[in-house]
C-alpha cells in the first residue's frame, strides 16, 4: 500500500494538469456574428426640456386680493380676455368721488363762462374754473385706470400654462398670477457640451425621444445657439424647433441627437465585440485578435473603418479565456439592424 500512494498522487496530479491544459488550450464555444452594412450616424447627444417659445408672466400693477378667477391652466384665451379680478372697492369709491368732483367742476366752468359773457365775471375766473375742470378730469382718468388694473387681462392670444393664485389670496405688485404661452409653437431648450458646440450649426437635423412618449421618435432642427455658455456646467444652450410641437407638453424632458453626418453602408459590429481597439475573430477554427480602426460608436453598434472584412466571424462577447490560436466552436448570434448613432470613437 505504501508503494501505491506515490503512484496515485502522480495520477491525480497528471489528471489535474490535463484538465488545466484542456481548460486553457481546449476548444471553447463562442458566440460569433459577421459584420453587416448599415448607416453610421455621427451625432451630438444632448438633453433638454420642452418650453414655450414665448412665455408671458401676467402680474398686477396694483396690489390686491383676488376675488374672482375667470380662467385656469390649460385654457386658451383671446387677447384682452379677463383672467382674474382683484378687490377694488376702495378704487370704485374713489372713481365715484372723482366723477362727482369732475361734474361739479364742469358745471362751475359753464356757470362762470355764462357770467363772463354777461360781463359780470372776470376772464381770470374762467381760466381758473377751466383748469379745475381739466384737473378733475385727469384725476378721474387716473383713478379709472388704476381700477382697470385690478382686472388681469391676456396681453395676447395663447394658452394659460400656469396659475399661481387662489381666491382670497393677497397678491403684491409685480407677482405673477398667470403664465401665458403664446405667439409661437413649443420648442426644446437643450444643453450641449462645450467640446461639441463648434460642430453645431443652425438648421442641423435633430432626432428626439421623450420618456413620456415611449417607442416614438420625433424630428427637429437646430433653431439657435446662445452666444454665451455656462462656465460652471461647461455647456451651451441650444434651442431646437419641433416638427410636431403638438405632440409635446411644456416641461417634458427629451433626449436629442444632433445629426452631424450620416454614412450609409458602413461596416458595423456589436459594440460588445470591440475592446482595446481590437476584436477577436474565428478563422479556420482558431481564435485571433485583430486590431481595428473604429468610427461612430453607440451602445449597440460600432462602425469599423479598417482592419476587418465583411466575411469575418467576430466574437460577440470576448472574455479572458480567449487565447491567440486557441481552437473554438462557433455559435451564431442574432444580428442587430440598429444603426450606430453616437459621437466618433477613438481608434
Amino acid at each position: 500500500m505504501r508503494r501505491r500512494w506515490p503512484i496515485l498522487i502522480v495520477v491525480v496530479l497528471a489528471a489535474v494538469a490535463a484538465a488545466a491544459a484542456w481548460w486553457r488550450l481546449g476548444p471553447v464555444t463562442v458566440e460569433v456574428t459577421r459584420p453587416h452594412r448599415g448607416p453610421a450616424v455621427e451625432a451630438i447627444y444632448a438633453t433638454g426640456t420642452v418650453e414655450p417659445t414665448v412665455m408671458l408672466p401676467i402680474a398686477p400693477r396694483v396690489a390686491g386680493r383676488i376675488v374672482a378667477l375667470l380662467t385656469d391652466e390649460g385654457h386658451a384665451v383671446r387677447k384682452g380676455e379677463p383672467l382674474a379680478r382683484l378687490e377694488s372697492q376702495d378704487l370704485d369709491s374713489t372713481v365715484l368721488e372723482l366723477a362727482a368732483r369732475a361734474r361739479y367742476a364742469h358745471a362751475e366752468y359753464e356757470r362762470i363762462a355764462a357770467l363772463v359773457k354777461r360781463g359780470v365775471a372776470a376772464a381770470t375766473d374762467l381760466d381758473r374754473t377751466r383748469a379745475d375742470a381739466e384737473a378733475a378730469d385727469a384725476s378721474l382718468v387716473r383713478a379709472q385706470a388704476q381700477r382697470d388694473f385690478m382686472v388681469l387681462t391676456a396681453p395676447a392670444a395663447g394658452t394659460v400654462i400656469r396659475r399661481d393664485g387662489e381666491v382670497g389670496q393677497f397678491i403684491p405688485i409685480g407677482q405673477p398670477v398667470f403664465y401665458l404661452s403664446c405667439c409661437a409653437p413649443l420648442r426644446v431648450s437643450a444643453d450641449v457640451d462645450e467640446e461639441d458646440i463648434p460642430r453645431v450649426r443652425i438648421g442641423m437635423p435633430v432626432v428626439l425621444h421623450a420618456d413620456a412618449l415611449p417607442g416614438r421618435t420625433f424630428d427637429g432642427e437646430v433653431l439657435e445657439v446662445t452666444p454665451k455658455g455656462d462656465p460652471v456646467a461647461r455647456t451651451y444652450r441650444v434651442r431646437l424647433r419641433l416638427a410636431t410641437p403638438d405632440a409635446f407638453r411644456v416641461g417634458m424632458t427629451v433626449d436629442a441627437n444632433l445629426i452631424v453626418a450620416v454614412r450609409e453602408g458602413a461596416l458595423l459590429v456589436p459594440s460588445s465585440a470591440v475592446a482595446g481597439g481590437a476584436v477577436w475573430v474565428l478563422r479556420d477554427g482558431r481564435l485571433a485578435r485583430q486590431a481595428v480602426s473604429t468610427g461612430v460608436a453607440s451602445a449597440a453598434q460600432t462602425e469599423i473603418r479598417d482592419g476587418l472584412a465583411a466575411g469575418d466571424e467576430v466574437v460577440v462577447h470576448p472574455d479572458d479565456s480567449l487565447r491567440e490560436g486557441r481552437r473554438a466552436r462557433p455559435r451564431a448570434a442574432a444580428k442587430s439592424a440598429a444603426p450606430a448613432t453616437a459621437a466618433p470613437a477613438g481608434p
